[in-house]
């Protein structure tokens, strides 16, 4: 599975119990959006969310108890929430039911995302390091879920409304955090080695190879969840 980041960090193993939490989120979603498609049954659509949402704070905790927190669980939770949110707002924008989320919003969610995909693929090419989302992410994707369950419920519009521009707020200050943790993880990138190197002793040559090996590593590792 590490070959999806040929030239980027080894991610360890990726059958662990919370992975295949995280995954199982990425199931729920199709159904989930089925339903929101359709404006289908609210008791079935209002219980996969929460155990989506269940799942979401299971995954790290049984990591932290299982002592099996693994660089794959830092790529694969935040694509399955991204999912989630991509799907869902998507659906309720294009429905043919009411209440819709407007355009701006899908905008927002859609642009946000796709840039932090990209950029996070794009450091971890280059330097190793998975750059993570702080607690605004977590917050901006509780505050999502709440809008949808908003807009589930059809909520009035005073509810619906506050939780739509509390989303929005969060959606693009934890945007702006990892923007700023992403240029920081880009600074403190070892620059590429001299060219003068390749004339060292190849016993030279291995030993600095296994001590940049060794801080890429290292770096990794201190990345929380």
């Amino acid at each position: 599975m590490s070959s999806l980041f040929p030239s980027g960090p080894d991610l360890g193993r990726f059958w662990t119990i919370p992975n295949a939490l995280s995954l199982s989120r990425l199931v729920l979603v199709v159904p989930i959006t089925w339903l929101l498609w359709v404006d289908g049954s609210v008791e079935w659509l209002l219980g996969l969310v929460v155990l989506a949402i269940f799942t979401d704070w299971l995954d790290g905790r049984v990591a932290r108890w299982t002592r099996t927190i693994s660089d794959w669980g830092k790529v694969i939770d935040p694509i399955a929430d991204k999912f989630a949110a991509v799907m869902t707002v998507t659906a309720l924008t294009f429905r043919a039911a009411d209440p819709h989320l407007p355009l701006w919003f899908f905008g927002l969610v859609i642009g946000r995302d796709a840039i932090i995909l990209a950029g996070g693929m794009l450091i971890a090419r280059r330097s190793g390091q998975i750059v993570m989302s702080a607690w605004a992410g977590k917050a901006a994707t509780m505050w999502l879920a709440l809008t949808i369950l908003a807009a589930v419920l059809k909520a009035d519009p005073p509810v619906f409304n506050a939780c739509l521009w509390m989303a929005a707020g969060l959606l693009v200050f934890s945007f702006l955090m990892y923007v700023i943790r992403s240029l920081n993880a880009a600074r403190r990138t070892p620059p590429p080695q001299p060219l003068a190197d390749a004339d060292a002793p190849d016993g030279a040559a291995a030993g600095e190879d296994e001590a940049d090996a060794s801080v890429q590593a290292a770096s990794i590792a201190n990345a929380q969840r």
